[in-house]
Protein backbone atom coordinates (compact mmCIF):
# COMPACT_ATOMS: atom_id res chain seq x y z
CA UNK A 1 0.00 0.00 0.00
CA UNK A 2 2.84 2.39 0.88
CA UNK A 3 6.45 2.14 -0.22
CA UNK A 4 7.61 3.48 3.14
CA UNK A 5 5.83 4.00 6.48
CA UNK A 6 7.47 5.97 9.29
CA UNK A 7 6.28 5.30 12.84
CA UNK A 8 7.66 7.85 15.29
CA UNK A 9 8.02 6.69 18.87
CA UNK A 10 8.28 3.33 17.16
CA UNK A 11 9.99 1.51 20.04
CA UNK A 12 7.37 2.65 22.54
CA UNK A 13 4.30 0.76 23.64
CA UNK A 14 1.87 2.08 21.01
CA UNK A 15 4.39 2.80 18.27
CA UNK A 16 5.97 -0.64 18.42
CA UNK A 17 2.60 -2.39 18.27
CA UNK A 18 1.56 -0.36 15.24
CA UNK A 19 4.91 -0.73 13.45
CA UNK A 20 4.83 -4.52 13.88
CA UNK A 21 1.21 -4.78 12.75
CA UNK A 22 1.69 -2.55 9.70
CA UNK A 23 4.68 -4.57 8.60
CA UNK A 24 3.00 -7.92 9.20
CA UNK A 25 -0.15 -6.88 7.34
CA UNK A 26 1.84 -5.60 4.37
CA UNK A 27 0.77 -1.97 4.61
CA UNK A 28 4.31 -0.88 3.85
CA UNK A 29 7.07 -2.36 1.72
CA UNK A 30 9.40 -0.73 4.25
CA UNK A 31 8.39 0.21 7.81
CA UNK A 32 10.73 2.35 9.89
CA UNK A 33 10.45 2.81 13.65
CA UNK A 34 12.17 5.98 14.87
CA UNK A 35 12.71 6.39 18.62
CA UNK A 36 15.13 8.16 20.97
CA UNK A 37 14.88 5.29 23.53
CA UNK A 38 14.52 7.80 26.37
CA UNK A 39 11.77 5.83 28.11
CA UNK A 40 13.16 2.87 29.97
CA UNK A 41 12.00 -0.46 28.60
CA UNK A 42 11.66 0.75 25.01
CA UNK A 43 15.08 -0.70 24.19
CA UNK A 44 13.66 -4.15 24.90
CA UNK A 45 11.37 -3.82 21.87
CA UNK A 46 14.28 -3.57 19.45
CA UNK A 47 14.60 -7.34 19.11
CA UNK A 48 10.90 -7.65 18.22
CA UNK A 49 11.24 -4.94 15.58
CA UNK A 50 14.36 -6.52 14.14
CA UNK A 51 12.80 -9.99 13.96
CA UNK A 52 9.79 -8.52 12.11
CA UNK A 53 12.14 -6.77 9.64
CA UNK A 54 11.06 -3.33 10.81
CA UNK A 55 13.95 -0.90 10.35
CA UNK A 56 14.92 0.83 13.58
CA UNK A 57 16.42 4.33 13.54
CA UNK A 58 17.79 5.76 16.77
CA UNK A 59 16.64 9.32 16.30
CA UNK A 60 14.60 12.11 17.84
CA UNK A 61 11.63 14.04 16.46
CA UNK A 62 13.04 17.12 18.14
CA UNK A 63 15.84 16.99 15.58
CA UNK A 64 14.74 17.62 11.97
CA UNK A 65 18.13 16.33 10.85
CA UNK A 66 17.22 12.87 12.16
CA UNK A 67 14.05 12.88 10.08
CA UNK A 68 15.84 14.09 6.97
CA UNK A 69 18.43 11.33 7.34
CA UNK A 70 15.86 8.60 6.61
CA UNK A 71 16.88 6.33 3.75
CA UNK A 72 13.72 7.09 1.77
CA UNK A 73 10.86 9.56 2.16
CA UNK A 74 7.71 8.21 3.84
CA UNK A 75 4.33 7.90 2.19
CA UNK A 76 2.66 7.61 5.60
CA UNK A 77 3.71 9.02 8.96
CA UNK A 78 2.16 7.54 12.10
CA UNK A 79 2.99 10.06 14.83
CA UNK A 80 3.21 8.19 18.14
CA UNK A 81 6.19 9.98 19.65
CA UNK A 82 5.34 11.69 22.93
CA UNK A 83 6.19 12.39 26.50
CA UNK A 84 2.99 10.60 27.56
CA UNK A 85 2.60 11.59 31.20
CA UNK A 86 -0.20 13.93 32.23
CA UNK A 87 1.98 14.85 35.24
CA UNK A 88 4.93 15.91 33.07
CA UNK A 89 6.28 19.38 33.70
CA UNK A 90 4.66 20.06 37.08
CA UNK A 91 7.78 19.23 39.06
CA UNK A 92 10.04 21.37 36.88
CA UNK A 93 10.40 22.74 33.38
CA UNK A 94 8.07 21.41 30.66
CA UNK A 95 10.80 21.91 28.05
CA UNK A 96 11.19 18.26 27.04
CA UNK A 97 7.40 17.79 27.00
CA UNK A 98 6.82 20.79 24.73
CA UNK A 99 9.75 20.12 22.44
CA UNK A 100 8.80 16.46 21.95
CA UNK A 101 5.02 16.66 21.72
CA UNK A 102 4.67 20.00 19.94
CA UNK A 103 7.92 20.82 18.15
CA UNK A 104 8.35 17.14 17.30
CA UNK A 105 4.89 17.04 15.70
CA UNK A 106 5.77 20.17 13.71
CA UNK A 107 8.92 18.52 12.38
CA UNK A 108 6.91 15.46 11.37
CA UNK A 109 4.31 17.62 9.63
CA UNK A 110 7.06 19.41 7.75
CA UNK A 111 8.35 16.03 6.59
CA UNK A 112 4.83 15.14 5.49
CA UNK A 113 4.45 18.46 3.66
CA UNK A 114 7.68 18.05 1.74
CA UNK A 115 6.88 14.51 0.64
CA UNK A 116 3.06 14.71 0.43
CA UNK A 117 2.78 11.95 3.02
CA UNK A 118 -0.42 10.85 4.71
CA UNK A 119 -0.42 11.64 8.42
CA UNK A 120 -2.04 9.89 11.40
CA UNK A 121 -1.66 11.49 14.84
CA UNK A 122 -2.18 9.61 18.10
CA UNK A 123 -3.63 12.31 20.33
CA UNK A 124 -5.19 12.12 23.77
CA UNK A 125 -8.41 12.52 25.70
CA UNK A 126 -6.41 14.85 27.92
CA UNK A 127 -7.24 17.69 25.53
CA UNK A 128 -10.51 18.10 27.46
CA UNK A 129 -10.29 20.58 30.40
CA UNK A 130 -10.15 18.73 33.69
CA UNK A 131 -11.89 21.37 35.82
CA UNK A 132 -14.93 21.36 33.55
CA UNK A 133 -14.99 17.55 33.71
CA UNK A 134 -14.77 17.61 37.50
CA UNK A 135 -17.73 20.01 37.73
CA UNK A 136 -20.00 17.57 35.91
CA UNK A 137 -22.89 16.04 37.82
CA UNK A 138 -22.05 12.58 39.12
CA UNK A 139 -23.22 10.00 41.61
CA UNK A 140 -21.08 7.94 43.96
CA UNK A 141 -21.81 4.25 43.80
CA UNK A 142 -20.40 1.33 45.75
CA UNK A 143 -17.28 0.82 43.63
CA UNK A 144 -17.15 3.79 41.23
CA UNK A 145 -18.32 7.26 40.32
CA UNK A 146 -20.82 7.59 37.46
CA UNK A 147 -21.74 10.56 35.29
CA UNK A 148 -25.37 11.62 35.42
CA UNK A 149 -27.40 11.55 32.23
CA UNK A 150 -28.50 15.17 32.51
CA UNK A 151 -25.59 17.62 32.26
CA UNK A 152 -25.47 21.39 31.83
CA UNK A 153 -22.28 21.17 29.74
CA UNK A 154 -22.66 20.33 26.04
CA UNK A 155 -20.96 17.15 24.94
CA UNK A 156 -21.31 15.47 28.36
CA UNK A 157 -23.75 12.70 29.21
CA UNK A 158 -23.95 9.26 30.76
CA UNK A 159 -22.09 8.10 27.62
CA UNK A 160 -19.06 10.18 28.63
CA UNK A 161 -17.25 13.09 26.99
CA UNK A 162 -17.89 13.70 23.29
CA UNK A 163 -16.06 15.83 20.74
CA UNK A 164 -18.60 18.62 21.42
CA UNK A 165 -17.22 19.12 24.94
CA UNK A 166 -15.96 22.73 25.44
CA UNK A 167 -12.20 23.16 25.13
CA UNK A 168 -11.94 26.40 27.17
CA UNK A 169 -9.86 25.97 30.32
CA UNK A 170 -6.70 24.26 31.52
CA UNK A 171 -6.24 20.61 30.62
CA UNK A 172 -2.67 19.81 31.85
CA UNK A 173 0.61 20.74 30.26
CA UNK A 174 0.59 17.41 28.45
CA UNK A 175 -2.96 17.94 27.20
CA UNK A 176 -2.01 21.41 25.98
CA UNK A 177 0.73 19.99 23.78
CA UNK A 178 -1.61 17.37 22.29
CA UNK A 179 -4.36 19.89 21.56
CA UNK A 180 -1.86 22.24 19.95
CA UNK A 181 -0.54 19.34 17.86
CA UNK A 182 -4.09 18.57 16.73
CA UNK A 183 -4.55 22.17 15.62
CA UNK A 184 -1.30 22.04 13.65
CA UNK A 185 -2.44 18.88 11.89
CA UNK A 186 -5.73 20.53 10.96
CA UNK A 187 -3.97 23.62 9.58
CA UNK A 188 -1.42 21.60 7.60
CA UNK A 189 -4.22 19.52 6.09
CA UNK A 190 -6.03 22.67 4.99
CA UNK A 191 -2.98 24.60 3.80
CA UNK A 192 -1.18 21.79 1.97
CA UNK A 193 -3.91 19.30 1.10
CA UNK A 194 -2.58 16.50 3.31
CA UNK A 195 -4.69 13.49 4.17
CA UNK A 196 -4.83 13.32 7.96
CA UNK A 197 -6.52 11.40 10.77
CA UNK A 198 -6.42 12.38 14.45
CA UNK A 199 -7.29 9.70 17.01
CA UNK A 200 -8.08 11.28 20.37
CA UNK A 201 -7.37 8.20 22.50
CA UNK A 202 -8.45 7.40 26.02
CA UNK A 203 -6.41 5.10 28.23
CA UNK A 204 -4.44 2.66 26.06
CA UNK A 205 -3.12 -0.46 27.73
CA UNK A 206 -2.17 -4.08 27.28
CA UNK A 207 0.86 -6.38 27.28
CA UNK A 208 4.13 -4.62 26.55
CA UNK A 209 3.33 -1.42 28.44
CA UNK A 210 6.17 -0.21 30.68
CA UNK A 211 3.81 1.41 33.15
CA UNK A 212 4.61 4.09 35.72
CA UNK A 213 2.53 5.76 38.40
CA UNK A 214 1.68 8.67 36.10
CA UNK A 215 1.02 6.72 32.88
CA UNK A 216 -0.35 3.25 32.17
CA UNK A 217 -2.31 2.72 35.36
CA UNK A 218 -3.85 -0.67 34.52
CA UNK A 219 -0.49 -2.23 33.70
CA UNK A 220 0.98 -0.61 36.82
CA UNK A 221 -1.85 -2.04 38.95
CA UNK A 222 -1.31 -5.55 37.61
CA UNK A 223 2.47 -5.34 38.00
CA UNK A 224 2.14 -4.19 41.61
CA UNK A 225 -0.12 -7.13 42.41
CA UNK A 226 2.17 -9.55 40.61
CA UNK A 227 5.35 -8.37 42.34
CA UNK A 228 3.72 -7.61 45.71
CA UNK A 229 4.35 -3.88 45.78
CA UNK A 230 2.09 -1.44 47.66
CA UNK A 231 -0.13 1.09 45.91
CA UNK A 232 -2.13 4.21 46.77
CA UNK A 233 -5.59 5.44 45.88
CA UNK A 234 -4.60 9.03 45.12
CA UNK A 235 -7.08 11.91 45.24
CA UNK A 236 -10.87 12.09 45.38
CA UNK A 237 -10.94 11.22 49.05
CA UNK A 238 -8.66 8.22 48.58
CA UNK A 239 -11.67 6.08 47.67
CA UNK A 240 -10.25 4.62 44.46
CA UNK A 241 -13.60 5.22 42.76
CA UNK A 242 -12.24 7.43 39.96
CA UNK A 243 -13.04 5.96 36.54
CA UNK A 244 -11.32 5.65 33.16
CA UNK A 245 -12.31 3.91 29.99
CA UNK A 246 -9.59 1.70 28.52
CA UNK A 247 -8.68 0.26 25.14
CA UNK A 248 -6.53 -2.82 24.60
CA UNK A 249 -3.64 -2.06 22.26
CA UNK A 250 -4.74 -4.86 19.93
CA UNK A 251 -8.15 -3.22 19.56
CA UNK A 252 -6.49 0.09 18.65
CA UNK A 253 -4.33 -1.69 16.07
CA UNK A 254 -7.43 -3.23 14.50
CA UNK A 255 -9.05 0.19 14.19
CA UNK A 256 -5.98 1.90 12.72
CA UNK A 257 -5.79 -0.82 10.07
CA UNK A 258 -9.40 -0.12 9.11
CA UNK A 259 -8.78 3.63 9.02
CA UNK A 260 -5.82 3.31 6.68
CA UNK A 261 -7.87 1.19 4.31
CA UNK A 262 -10.73 3.73 4.28
CA UNK A 263 -9.35 7.24 3.94
CA UNK A 264 -12.56 8.46 2.31
CA UNK A 265 -14.40 7.61 5.54
CA UNK A 266 -11.82 8.61 8.15
CA UNK A 267 -9.69 11.29 6.48
CA UNK A 268 -9.85 14.80 7.90
CA UNK A 269 -11.55 13.72 11.12
CA UNK A 270 -10.62 14.18 14.77
CA UNK A 271 -12.47 11.58 16.79
CA UNK A 272 -12.64 10.12 20.28
CA UNK A 273 -11.21 6.61 20.23
CA UNK A 274 -11.53 4.58 23.40
CA UNK A 275 -13.28 1.80 25.20
CA UNK A 276 -16.33 3.87 26.06
CA UNK A 277 -18.74 3.16 28.87
CA UNK A 278 -18.76 -0.60 28.24
CA UNK A 279 -14.97 -0.78 28.71
CA UNK A 280 -14.42 1.36 31.79
CA UNK A 281 -13.60 0.70 35.41
CA UNK A 282 -12.49 2.35 38.63
CA UNK A 283 -9.29 1.68 40.55
CA UNK A 284 -11.30 -0.28 43.12
CA UNK A 285 -12.73 -2.45 40.36
CA UNK A 286 -9.28 -2.82 38.80
CA UNK A 287 -8.00 -3.99 42.19
CA UNK A 288 -10.70 -6.64 42.30
CA UNK A 289 -9.74 -8.00 38.88
CA UNK A 290 -6.03 -7.99 39.76
CA UNK A 291 -6.70 -9.93 42.95
CA UNK A 292 -8.77 -12.51 41.11
CA UNK A 293 -6.29 -12.95 38.27
CA UNK A 294 -3.11 -13.06 40.38
CA UNK A 295 -4.58 -14.65 43.50
CA UNK A 296 -2.73 -12.01 45.54
CA UNK A 297 -3.69 -9.03 47.66
CA UNK A 298 -1.42 -6.07 48.34
CA UNK A 299 -1.68 -3.09 50.70
CA UNK A 300 -3.37 -0.08 49.10
CA UNK A 301 -3.28 3.12 51.12
CA UNK A 302 -5.85 5.93 50.72
CA UNK A 303 -4.17 9.22 49.85
CA UNK A 304 -6.81 11.97 49.66
CA UNK A 305 -4.34 14.51 48.32
CA UNK A 306 -4.93 14.89 44.60
CA UNK A 307 -2.56 15.25 41.69
CA UNK A 308 -2.49 18.13 39.20
CA UNK A 309 -5.02 18.07 36.37
CA UNK A 310 -6.62 14.78 37.44
CA UNK A 311 -10.22 14.13 36.30
CA UNK A 312 -12.61 12.23 38.56
CA UNK A 313 -14.27 10.44 35.65
CA UNK A 314 -13.18 10.20 32.06
CA UNK A 315 -15.10 8.03 29.61
CA UNK A 316 -14.78 8.51 25.86
CA UNK A 317 -18.11 9.05 24.18
CA UNK A 318 -17.24 7.29 20.92
CA UNK A 319 -20.63 7.42 19.23
CA UNK A 320 -19.35 9.70 16.47
CA UNK A 321 -16.67 7.16 15.51
CA UNK A 322 -19.05 4.26 16.07
CA UNK A 323 -21.34 5.64 13.35
CA UNK A 324 -18.54 5.18 10.80
CA UNK A 325 -17.58 1.58 11.49
CA UNK A 326 -18.56 -1.86 12.65
CA UNK A 327 -15.36 -1.95 14.72
CA UNK A 328 -15.88 -2.16 18.47
CA UNK A 329 -13.47 -2.98 21.32
CA UNK A 330 -13.43 -6.75 21.80
CA UNK A 331 -11.21 -7.19 24.86
CA UNK A 332 -12.89 -6.44 28.17
CA UNK A 333 -11.33 -5.79 31.58
CA UNK A 334 -10.81 -9.45 32.39
CA UNK A 335 -9.20 -10.20 29.02
CA UNK A 336 -7.07 -7.04 29.03
CA UNK A 337 -5.74 -7.48 32.55
CA UNK A 338 -5.31 -11.20 31.91
CA UNK A 339 -3.15 -10.44 28.87
CA UNK A 340 -1.02 -8.06 30.93
CA UNK A 341 -0.66 -10.72 33.64
CA UNK A 342 0.48 -13.36 31.14
CA UNK A 343 3.00 -10.94 29.63
CA UNK A 344 4.46 -10.08 33.03
CA UNK A 345 4.65 -13.75 33.95
CA UNK A 346 6.43 -14.65 30.70
CA UNK A 347 8.93 -11.79 31.07
CA UNK A 348 9.21 -11.80 34.86
CA UNK A 349 12.99 -11.72 35.13
CA UNK A 350 13.29 -8.75 32.78
CA UNK A 351 10.32 -6.85 34.11
CA UNK A 352 10.96 -7.22 37.83
CA UNK A 353 13.37 -4.30 38.00
CA UNK A 354 11.62 -2.08 35.43
CA UNK A 355 8.06 -2.44 36.71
Amino acid sequence: MYDHILVTGGAGFVGCALALALKQAGFGRTVTALDNLRRRGSELNLRRLREAEVIFVHGDVRSPEDLEALVEPPGLIVECSAEPSAQAGYAGSPEYLVHTNLLGCFHCLELARRHRADFLLLSSSRVYPYETINRLAFVEQETHYSLCGEQSVPGASEHGISERFPLDGARSLYGMTKLAAELMVEEYADAYGLRTIVNRCGLLTGPGQWAKSDQGVLALWMAAHYFGRPLEYIGFGGTGKQVRDFLHIADLVDLVMEQLLNWDTWGGRTLNIGGGRSHSLSLVECTGWCRRITGRSIPITPNPRGRPADPRIYISDTRKADALTQWRPRRDAEATLGDIFEWIRSEEATLREIL
